[in-house]
């Protein structure tokens, strides 16, 4: 949905409620565990190195579960307190050049393992009626064997909208721009905090 004002709070929490029961707007359910886009869709792909060792990695997904990755300046979660569980429907305002538009998506499958040489958190999700893209995108931290925590965002995505169609190379350049900054708030928010020398 796009519009030329920022809505009021009430409209944003109404229009995620709204979308609560929406089904998925795509088939391919499940398919962003994997980093190969389904046939027909645009694949992104991104991956940043957040430091080492069990601290960075908690700080990670506790960063995750509060919707971190989107505190990008100029991207919104409606309902950051919505918890990272499968069915729930969590919305998106972004702003862009000089107008905004409202994004509504659906949690498909939470990712919590704790066991072997590799520790990984994260979820996939959906969009659903509305969004101007059809696809799915997946966010997860990974605490690797060798110490080493990553946080990686990929995408699987069509256009759907006509305005999303007529404009895709801004379409596509926000996704690019949206992986950058999502890279950036993660790390920001998993620094360390360093108290008075």
């Amino acid at each position: 949905m796009f519009l030329i004002r920022r809505p009021s709070e009430e409209r944003l929490l109404r229009y995620v409620a709204e979308r609560e029961d929406a089904p998925l707007t795509y088939p391919e359910a499940g398919a962003s565990r994997g980093t190969r886009a389904p046939a027909g869709y645009l694949r992104n792909f991104a991956v940043t190195r957040l430091g080492t060792g069990r601290g960075t990695y908690h700080r990670a997904v506790a960063a995750m579960r509060r919707w971190a990755m989107y505190d990008t300046g100029w991207t919104r979660i409606l309902r950051p307190d919505t918890p990272i569980e499968p069915g729930r429907a969590v919305g998106l305002l972004v702003r862009h050049y000089g107008f905004w538009s409202l994004h509504a998506c659906r949690i498909v499958y939470v990712i919590d393992e704790r066991e072997g040489p590799v520790r990984r958190f994260g979820f996939g999700y959906g969009t659903v009626a509305d969004h101007p893209e059809r696809g799915e995108e997946r966010f997860t931290v990974e605490w690797r064997d060798d110490d080493e925590v990553h946080y990686e965002l990929f995408s699987f995505s069509r256009p759907a909208a006509l305005l999303a169609v007529a404009g895709f190379p801004l379409a596509r350049s926000l996704q690019k721009r949206f992986a950058r900054d999502s890279l950036r708030a993660m790390r920001a928010a998993v620094a360390p905090e360093t108290g008075p020398a």
